[in-house]
């Protein structure tokens, strides 16, 4: 009765997590979705439906003009032009029409619609229509203008991804994103490491006041550092005679901004590992760096893993210090800033820049996926017992 009764207590709980999970990633996937979704959809159906109806099709109104006077027949006393509003466009269906743009569904495909003064019209859903009149169509007459709701099947493209990849200026900036990205994920962390090993496990003058430093750089904005740091780089790189606007100055900024954290997250994990093998290993006549190497640094890999994902998806979705450190020219212009500048030039063309998010994102989602098995472990190591 007892198991069965602390089952019931725990019951509860886990469902309430499980339905919590459940919710955060159903209000993360739907975006994801729609955006994927849209950015295979034709333009014109992005336009006059949401990506939610993509599998069943669209509608939507268009104006045609029907045939000219010289094709008109005599039926008896009556004359007659016939033809087809969808000619030349297969798969379309014509669900409704009308003759005034107020209503343009106000009959039926298949009705005989009475336009008045002996006419009638008819619109059949495969788009083919006869139009009659009591007396000859006039040859200055101008072809008579109607409205017709157009059904139109589900519809995918590629050409949404080849254009923004080939002519949008995304694809070099995709490029540049990754030289900026995958050095400014790469540098702190091994500066990062270093550092962490030695404020745990070596003993040296200073070393409480350089916890608390690191700890106290984690809260410094980086909008109140990003100037000083800007004119500081300009400085030395004038007295070097290098130019400014380099990707070295953009993986020494990122890096900069980033140590504080890295370290923070790998001091934790690397001050819980356990105390005997590192006295092991000292008494085996192992040097620090021989330690760092050959025991730390694989012991260490849910940490320096789940830091990774945290400053690749930083770096990768960062705009403000590329803007600041790399500039905005063509040659640099990282994705962000691509994708930031189709949104001003663009505003309208949602297949392209749907197509332009979902590039944008694909990156950090198969980073994320291929290394979360050891975000949460790299976490909450440390968090129980500490250097």
């Amino acid at each position: 009765m007892t198991a069965i009764g602390s089952y019931f207590k725990i019951g509860p709980a886990r469902l309430f997590v499980h339905a919590a999970v459940l919710l955060i990633v159903i209000v993360w996937l739907i975006p994801t979705l729609g955006i994927f979704v849209s950015a295979l959809r034709d333009k014109d159906q992005i336009v006059v439906s949401g990506w939610w109806t993509a599998f069943v099709g669209s509608t939507q109104t268009a104006a045609v003009r029907l045939g000219t006077p010289d094709q008109q027949k005599q039926e008896g006393a009556t004359y007659v032009i016939s033809g087809n509003v969808l000619e030349g466009q297969t798969g379309r269906a014509v669900k409704a029409f009308g003759n005034r743009i107020q209503q343009p569904a106000a009959f039926k495909a298949g009705e005989t619609a009475d336009l008045g003064d002996g006419e009638t019209l008819q619109i059949n859903s495969d788009g083919s229509y006869r139009y009659v009149k009591n007396a000859a169509f006039s040859p200055d007459e101008r072809p008579k203008r109607i409205y017709a709701s157009v059904s139109t099947p589900p519809e995918f493209t590629m050409q949404n991804y080849n254009t923004v990849l080939t002519g949008e200026g995304i694809g070099q900036s995709f490029i540049n994103s990754l030289t900026v990205t995958i050095p400014a994920t790469i540098i702190p962390i091994l500066i990062a490491a270093f550092a962490a090993y030695a404020l745990s496990w070596m003993e040296f003058p200073g070393r409480g006041l350089l916890i608390a430093l690191v700890v106290g750089l984690i809260v410094v904005p980086l909008q109140m550092s990003l100037i000083p740091l800007l004119r500081l780089y300009n400085e030395i790189g004038n007295l070097l005679g290098q130019p400014s606007k380099t990707y070295p100055g953009i993986w020494l900024a990122h890096t900069a901004f980033g140590m504080p954290l890295a370290i923070y997250l790998l001091r934790a994990y690397i001050a819980g590992l356990p105390k005997e093998i590192i006295e092991s290993a000292r008494v085996d006549g192992a040097s620090d760096f021989e330690i760092f190497v050959r025991i730390v640094l694989p012991l260490s890999f849910p940490a320096l893993a789940s830091f990774a994902i945290f400053q690749f998806l930083w770096v990768w979705n960062d705009l403000l210090v590329a803007m600041v450190f790399l500039g905005t020219d063509k040659d640099h212009l990282v994705l962000t800033g691509s994708l930031n500048a189709l949104l001003g030039s663009r505003g309208g063309n949602w297949e392209i820049l749907t197509a332009s998010a979902f590039v944008t994102i694909i990156v950090p989602l198969l980073v994320f996926f291929g290394l979360q098995r050891y975000l949460v472990r790299g976490l909450l190591a440390g968090s129980v017992k500490g250097g």
